[in-house]
This record gives structure tokens, sequence and C-alpha cells, in this order.
């Protein structure tokens, strides 16, 4: 009989004397200190190693920019925005949240494929590159643009003729909201021009939550062939070429973490290639999850421990509408665990089988179903790893008025 699948190896944490350790504060402390669960913690630490492996794997000519959708805690963005070579958003919120972080505006982008015209005035005042995903948005810029008596620094978002084969959710190829068509983009390059808006290159973006490099490797090379060839209609040369993201994380049993080798020479080849082909092209790689999803956990309490017909059921103070990823509602298909543990137990002596379920009445309210646990009681707190990324303000934190988590960064 084959042995089911693992949750790959969290070690990103220490355990002392038992407990779960997040950013050198003991579980319970952390708790303690706070007053209250449920809670998200992110350790910088963490974020910080990961920059690092890829700052060193990465050629050095690459751009590393942080997607603010990942993640847009204030304090997390400004951590950010002194370790990164530039900030994406996408809304005007999260471009009031990039601009206090420090981050010089020219090193801010701005992608959606809905942009209001308050939006579009707010980031043409902010001097920051728009995305520009749409004919109307060309349209309304020049208007703006003119008005104002201020440049608009504009690329163009591409729906390319392809997608990220195996990722977690498919950004580009086939019908799409985002980006424009790659067969139109020659037209709109041209309107570009009419209108004198200031183009400074082009931004891809196939796909995402994806293990598999050798997809991500082939979804960059056909990026920059497509950029190639559409860089023959430009009005101004190419200065920047947004290849993506698309890596990542290891949530689920079976899932092994990225290997990040065959990626970093890719683009070592592609760089060598725009040198002579895009002379004046910076490439960009764009991260949410890959930089600060594994330094992120969530903590709630343990109210109750029922026992119905034979199953251990854990009911918290925390669930879906503080996480509606790890409950499996935020794009799975068929529900997997995420990695879960109890946090004071980390180093259990006796385990058993067990669900954690939340405070809400529907029975989506699932944090683990099923899962050999540290046998708990009523006070001990559950940890959600992988939860740095899309979880806080990726849930519906209104749903039936419980009490708001809360969000710290140590």
């Amino acid at each position: 009989m084959n042995a089911k699948p693992r949750h790959a190896p969290m070690n990103q944490f220490p355990i002392v004397d038992g407990e779960l350790v997040i950013g050198g504060k003991p579980v319970t402390q952390l708790a303690a200190e706070l007053g209250q669960t449920p809670l998200y913690a992110y350790d910088r630490a963490v974020i910080d190693a990961r920059i690092a492996r890829l700052r060193t794997a990465l050629p050095t000519t690459v751009k590393l920019h942080y997607a603010i959708k990942a993640n847009p805690l204030p304090a997390l963005v400004q951590h950010m925005a002194g370790r990164v070579d530039g900030l994406d958003v996408a809304s005007e919120g999260e471009l009031a949240v990039a601009l206090a972080s420090g981050m010089p505006p020219q090193e801010i982008s701005f992608a959606g494929p809905a942009k209001r015209k308050p939006e579009l005035e707010a980031a043409l005042r902010a001097g920051v590159l728009l995305n520009v995903e749409s004919f109307r948005e060309v349209e309304l810029l020049a208007t703006l643009s003119q008005r104002l008596g201020l440049p608009a620094r504009v690329a163009v978002r591409v729906n390319p003729d392809f997608e990220l084969k195996s990722s977690g959710m498919k950004m580009g190829g086939g019908p799409k909201p985002f980006g424009v068509d790659a067969e139109d983009v020659p037209r709109l390059l041209a309107r570009i021009g009419e209108l004198g808006l200031a183009f400074e290159g082009f931004h891809l973006f196939a796909g995402s939550q994806n293990l598999r490099a050798a997809a991500i490797v082939e979804a960059q090379q056909m990026s920059y062939a497509l950029a190639l060839r559409l860089a023959a209609h430009t009005p101004a040369p190419v200065r920047t070429l947004n290849l993506g993201g698309g890596f990542g994380i290891p949530y689920f049993p079976g899932d092994t973490p990225l290997d990040l080798a065959p990626i970093a020479a890719n683009l070592a080849q592609l760089t060598e290639q725009a040198r002579s082909e895009l002379p004046q092209a910076e490439l960009v790689i764009e991260l949410g999850r890959y930089l600060v999803g594994e330094a992120g956990v969530y903590v709630c309490r343990i109210i109750d421990r029922k026992v119905s017909r034979g199953q251990v059921f854990l009911v918290c103070d925390g669930g879906l509408h503080h996480h509606l990823a790890a409950s499996g509602n935020f794009g799975q298909v068929i529900r997997k665990n995420y990695p879960v543990i109890i946090g004071n137990k980390a180093a259990p002596v006796e385990t058993e089988t067990a669900s954690v379920v939340g405070p809400l009445c529907t029975p989506l309210d699932i944090l683990a179903e099923r899962m050999e646990l540290a046998v708990a009681e009523a006070g001990d707190l559950v940890v959600v790893y992988q939860s740095g990324a899309y979880g806080f303000t990726a849930s519906p934190r209104a749903f039936l008025g419980h009490p708001d988590a809360l969000e710290v960064l140590l």
C-alpha cells in the first residue's frame, strides 16, 4: 500500500520547549502579549532570508518587485520597500500604502482590469507606471495627461496567447479580463504613439502558484519572445519588461518546494539575450506569496473540544472568516489541508486524528479535516502555516459579525 502524501517540512520557525516560536516569541507568549486571538503573525527574518536567497540565485540585473496584493499590511510593505526594487499595486488603496512606504514613485507600477478615472488620476499625479489593460484606459489617460499637464508613464499589460501550465490560477491565455489580447497590442501601441503617452514597456503575467520550475521557465521564455515580437511596434524603446511571477510555495500534502536553479539559469540566459535584442530594457520579476507566504502564521484558540459519533472536533475562535484560503474556499476544487499544528504542543508525545473547525454556522468553516494532531484541549493554540499571503485581506471578515483578527510584524 502506498503511504499517504505528507506536507513538506515546515522548518522556517524554531520549536523551543515544545512551542512554536515566531519572531523570537513562543506562540503562547505572543498571544498573551497581544491580548487576544485569533491573530496573524509575520516574521521579518523569514522574509529577509527568502529575499536573500533570491538575490543570491537570480542575476543581479533582474529587478525584484513585491506584489502588494499578497499582503498589504502597511508595516510589512514598508519593510519590503527597503529590500526589493519595486512595488506593484492593483488599486488606489494599495497605491496609497506603496507611496507611504518610502518606495520612490518611479519604482511603483499599477495594474488592474477596472481602473476607475479617479484611480488613473491619482496614479498619474503620483508619477507611477501604469500597466494599461484596455483602449479605454489609454484614451482616459491621454485626456487626463493633457488636462493636468503631466506625462502618463505607461506599459502595456499583454494577455498572451499561452498560459502558465500547472498554475494555481491562470492569469493569461485564452479569453481573459486581464490585459490586452496579444493580437490587439500592435494597434494599441499605435494609439499610444498617436496620443503621445510615455511608453515604457510590457507586463505579462501568465499565472500564479506554480511549483514546477520547467513550467515557469517555459512561460518566461514565451513571454520574452512575445515581448520581442511586439517591440517591433512600440512608439519608443522598451525600457521595462515585467515577466510576472508564478513562483509557488508548498501548501498541501505531496507539494514539494520550487527548485530555483533552473529559473535562475533561464533568467540569466534571457538577460544575456536582452542585452542585444532589447538593450534598454530591464527585466522584472513580480512576486507576492513567494516572498511572504511562508513567513506568516494564523493562530486561533480552541474554545471547545467535542466528540461527535467518534470524530474529534476542535472548535476555535477563528476560521474561514479570517482565513478563507485555509478553509478550502479560495479556489480549491477538492479541499486539502494546509499544514496545521497545535502551536503550544509542537513536539507532541500523544497524537490523535482531529478536525479543526471555526465558530461559524456553516459546515464550510474547516481549518483542518481529519489531521494527525497533538491531543488538544480548550485553551490550546492552533497554528496554520503558510499564512503570510492571501489570508487576512482575502477573507470575508464581516461574515456573521465575529471579532476581527489582529496582525503583527515581528
